[in-house]
């Protein structure tokens, strides 16, 4: 099984008070419980795509902290991952470590970036059902204006339309999902279980939204 996951930050304490208020008593209550969450769901021969900012910690501590998550692990490279900037630290833990990635997933595609790409490679490839055959997995924003702007953006498109190979109107696909840890609870998905949680997710907003028509 393959699982996706971004924006862990392990022993970035200033998460709990600022930015995400992940509410933790500590740095070390965050990553025992990230590492909790993480190893109940993957198993030792599953794969983890991590989106960017797994850790905050030293290229010492990482070792360590890697060691103790389960599954291969791919990291798709973020701007908080510093630790890979320094030239002695051990990268042997990744199956590979890039900037970015085209991916097949169950015979669909995932385009995978740390930073969310608006205008991504296979965005109007559908299926013949309409279902998408490619979808855009990013982190960077974590739960922000960021996202709510990526978000709108997402309606804005969905409610555009746009003549067809065939001549017709359709409008126009977008598949973009943040695998911001916190949207799972911290917990890897995989790639149909972060489309239920998009899903649900801006179901719940949409129901939670004050009504603006009275």
């Amino acid at each position: 099984m393959r699982y996706y996951i971004a924006d862990c930050h392990f022993y970035h304490a200033q998460l709990n008070d600022h930015m995400d208020h992940r509410g933790f008593a500590d740095v070390t209550q965050m990553n025992e419980y990230m590492i909790r969450k993480w190893n109940e769901k993957v198993r030792k021969n599953d794969s983890v795509v991590i989106l960017g900012d797994i850790s905050y910690g030293t290229p010492e501590e990482n070792e360590a902290l890697f060691a103790r998550l389960q599954g291969k692990l791919y990291l798709i490279e973020g701007n908080h991952d510093r630790f890979l900037r320094d030239k002695k630290y051990e990268t042997n833990r990744f199956e590979w470590i890039r900037p970015y990635e085209e991916l097949h997933d169950n015979q669909r595609k995932v385009v995978l970036s740390h930073y969310p790409i608006m205008c991504y490679n296979g965005q109007y490839r559908l299926k013949h059902n309409g279902e998408p055959k490619t979808y855009m997995l990013y982190g960077h924003v974590h739960d922000t204006t960021d996202q709510r702007l990526i978000e709108q953006f997402q309606n804005i498109t969905r409610s555009t339309m746009k003549k067809g190979m065939d001549g017709e109107m359709h409008p126009v696909p977008c598949h973009m999902i943040n695998c911001f840890c916190m949207y799972s609870d911290y917990t890897p998905l995989s790639l149909d279980e972060w489309i239920r949680n998009d899903a649900d997710r801006m179901q719940k907003k949409a129901a939670e939204a004050p009504d603006l028509s009275l």
